[in-house]
Formats: C-alpha cells, structure tokens, sequence
C-alpha cells in the first residue's frame, strides 16, 4: 500500500485528488496540509511514502517544506505544478523533489505517477530534462563528487542514459541488458554517488559537467 500525503493550498483540489488516489486500491491517502507548516506536521506524524506538494502556498511554500521534510525522513516528494517549466522545477530538484506533474494532467497520468515516485524512479517528462539540461549548463560548474570514480564503466553507461532521461526499459535496449540489471545499475551507482533518486543523479549530472554537456 501506498501511503500518500496531499499537500495544496486549494481545498477543492485536495478533495479531488484525495478521491481520486483513495479509489485505487494500492494507494491510501493518510493525510492532507492546507500550507508547507501543516506538511511537516503532518509528514513527520504519517511518514507517508509519497507526498503531493504544491508549489505556491501560504505560510510556508512546498520547495522550504520539501527541504525540511526531507532532511528529516526518506519520504519521496512528488510536486504539482501549473507549468511543466516553471522556474521553481529547478529549485524544487535542489530541494530533493523526486519528480513532477501538471494539475491539469489526466487521472490515470497522476495515479501512474505516485505509483513511479514510490517505486524509487523519479519523475521527468523528456521536456523537463531538456530544460533541466539548459538550465544547468549556463550555471557555474560544480566539482564532481569523489564518488564518481568509484562506479564501474557500465555504471558509467547506464549513468549517462539516465541523465539523457532514459527509462529502465530504453537504458536496458540501448545496453542490451535486462531491466533486472538495469534496475541493479542504478541502485549500486545512486548509492556511491550519496544521491536519493534518479532526479537527484540528473541535477549532479549537470550541475558537474559529468558527460560534458
């Protein structure tokens, strides 16, 4: 079961998420927050698996909240936002957001994107890399992690798709390996690089200069 928190401003868009996740029956909604201050409360009260942010809210926006719930426990955040390049996006993955959808998307999109976060995949349309990618590479280089030459060339390979924003499945065609491998890859190079997911490992991708894009 998946325990979700739903986090947004607007109670009419709580109540709609809230009925539309509690109908599946892998998904159990624990709780909502009306602003960032309730999220914590309630974040550190449920322990929920996955939680709904909203970016813009009262008292405490979702990207200080994200910050503060993930500095205390391992819970995956899943950001609602209005547009897919909203300038917070860029933010929010700093702050530790495992991916993002559009409140305007369809249901069954949403309902398959909690399912993603809390599987340990993060989230990002092939548009939000581009701009991840572009935003990125007109900031100041980071220095790489030490880290870094502790993975395997394979794990090299399958990094590099992964900041391309390949999936398990197209990373496991273009290497001619199983996604059980795949799957194997990525917890081993996420673990050595000290990042939670797969959007965390995009930010340092890019953020380093780790392909030299």
């Amino acid at each position: 079961m998946i325990r979700t928190l739903v986090v947004d401003d607007q109670a009419m868009v709580r109540a709609g998420l809230h009925m539309l996740l509690a109908e599946e029956p892998d998904i159990d909604v624990v709780a909502e927050a009306s602003n960032g201050v309730e999220a914590i409360a309630q974040a550190a009260r449920y322990r929920p698996d996955v939680i709904l942010m909203d970016i813009r809210m009262p008292e405490l926006d979702g990207l200080e909240a994200t910050r503060r719930i993930l500095a205390a426990n391992s819970t995956k955040v899943l950001m609602l936002t209005t547009f897919s390049l909203d300038d917070y996006v860029y933010e929010a993955l700093r702050a530790g957001a495992s991916g993002f959808v559009l409140k305007d998307e369809p249901p069954e999109q949403l309902i398959a994107a909690v399912r993603t976060i809390a599987a340990g995949d993060a989230l990002l349309s092939p548009s939000i890399t581009r701009s991840v990618i572009a935003h990125f590479t007109r900031q100041q280089r980071h220095a790489p992690p030490r880290t870094l030459d502790t993975l395997t060339s394979r794990e090299m390979d399958v990094y590099r798709l992964i900041a391309a924003g390949l999936s398990n499945a197209e990373i496991g065609r273009e290497l001619f390996i199983s996604d059980t491998t795949v799957k194997t890859h990525v917890t081993r190079l996420l673990q050595k690089l000290g990042v939670r997911d797969r959007a965390q490992a995009i930010v340092m991708a890019y953020e380093c200069r780790v392909f030299d894009h």
